[in-house]
């Protein structure tokens, strides 16, 4: 099965037989193949998805020949990706990038970054703690997890959550207990029950949750550290990857447990494509983290974190990241507006993504895609939660375009909207 994946003959999403049929075909013990079928859902590379049965993931980890091309003429509002325009040029902070920020000697968090970053996480409100880098947001978490869970332990998830954090649960063979997610970010009711069933880690999202937009607000901040309060030995992951994007206030969650860590990475204000995220937290937790990527990827690029650097210490790079903020802003604001006048529900209130509720993804994804744009299905991002699809505004710049858009999802949820 691994083998039909990476070749292909296996695409994400395929039914894969019932456990027994697949023994009596191929004449092996039920056994045989129930085990099989663990170690690939263990290795992320199925899913069991209740009454359709076992399929594959829609990612996995093993090489494949990408995802599928868009036809000619969509729209791509499915990446999550910021928009290219928006972000800013990287030839100055290049050019002050020193020539000694290379070498094994040099290796490690570089002190001047590590300094500005404390003093960037203290203005907004966050603990004290120890600082690090880590290669994105994704890594940081990674490491984390590897360093405090072994194979089967359970972590409490958003849902829906981060298509990218679900499938790196999956992969690492750890159980994700789905937590609710409302406008305010996930439900204390939700988190203390993940909690009370074993969780030894949590991860949430502090603002421009994706793929909903929620954020936390102060009284759920303060509702959320009472329940890891009552369980101080949970790992506590913060993942404000909005950051510096965000024009509402940080509401930490982190800060009240043994174990923490805040992750702020640089993708949304200054580009994917450098893969760094500041990474804070409680010292045992920091030690583990840096351990980790000793053993592995070492370090983050030198050079990487002096280009950063001259990012954060450039005004002129600060006016652009002010120009994106109130861009995205508009965006997503704009789409809200065009699609609650036609009657859609739909929920955004930060980041890059508008969430929009819809009985049957799979008619709602293939209608807009032939309508010229191509969208998130929502099973990418949940576990136990409703159906919807998610929305990238990057590439709507424009409020015709955002008008065309909201039309489109109308006509999609045409029959459902009648109902109502």
């Amino acid at each position: 099965m691994e083998t039909g994946v990476r070749d292909g003959h296996l695409a994400p999403g395929d039914a894969l037989p019932p456990v027994r049929r697949l023994a009596e075909d191929l004449g092996l013990a039920t056994a045989t193949v129930a085990s099989a079928y663990r170690a690939l859902r263990q290795r992320g590379i199925i899913e069991t998805a209740g009454r359709q049965g076992t399929r594959v993931r829609h990612r996995f980890p093993v090489a494949h020949r990408g995802p599928a091309q868009l036809p000619p003429g969509v729209l791509d509002l499915s990446g999550g990706e910021p928009d290219p325009e928006l972000l800013p040029g990287l030839g100055t902070a290049l050019s002050r990038v020193p020539h000694t920020a290379t070498g094994y000697r040099r290796a490690g968090p570089c002190p001047e970054l590590a300094d500005l970053a404390a003093e960037r996480l203290a203005a907004d409100g966050l603990p004290a703690g120890g600082i690090t880098f880590a290669n994105g947001a994704l890594d940081a978490v990674e490491q984390a997890l590897t360093a405090h869970l072994s194979v089967g332990d359970s972590v409490a998830v958003e849902d829906p959550c981060w298509g990218n954090l679900r499938d790196l649960v999956a992969t690492l063979g750890l159980h994700a207990i789905p937590v609710p997610v409302d406008a305010e970010g996930p439900t204390p009711e939700g988190m203390r029950e993940a909690l009370r069933k074993g969780a030894g880690a949590a991860v949430v999202t502090s603002r421009a949750h994706n793929p909903t937009g929620a954020i936390i607000t102060a009284a759920r901040a303060a509702s959320l550290r009472e329940v890891f309060a009552e369980h101080p030995g949970v790992l506590v992951v913060e993942d404000d990857h909005w950051g510096e994007l965000a024009t509402d206030p940080l509401h930490p969650v982190v800060g009240g447990t043994d174990r923490w860590l805040f992750v702020r990475s640089v993708s949304k204000p200054y580009g994917p494509d450098l893969r760094l995220a500041t990474v804070s937290g409680a010292e045992n937790v920091i030690a583990r983290v840096e351990g980790r990527m000793r053993m592995g990827s070492g370090w983050v690029s030198t050079v990487l974190q002096h280009l950063v650097l001259g990012l954060w210490e450039d005004p002129a790079v600060e006016g652009v990241v002010a120009r994106a903020r109130a861009a995205y802003d508009e965006r997503r604001s704009g789409l809200i507006r065009a699609l609650t006048e036609r009657g859609v529900h739909c929920a955004g209130r930060t980041g890059l993504n508008v969430w929009v509720p819809v009985p049957d993804e799979a008619s709602a994804v293939t209608v807009l895609r032939d309508a010229g744009y191509a969208v998130s299905p929502g099973s990418v991002n949940r576990l136990r939660s409703a159906p919807g699809i998610r929305i990238t505004v990057s590439h709507l710049s424009r409020a015709q375009d955002r008008e065309r858009v909201a039309d489109a999802v109308a006509i999609a949820l045409a029959p459902t909207l009648q109902l109502r």
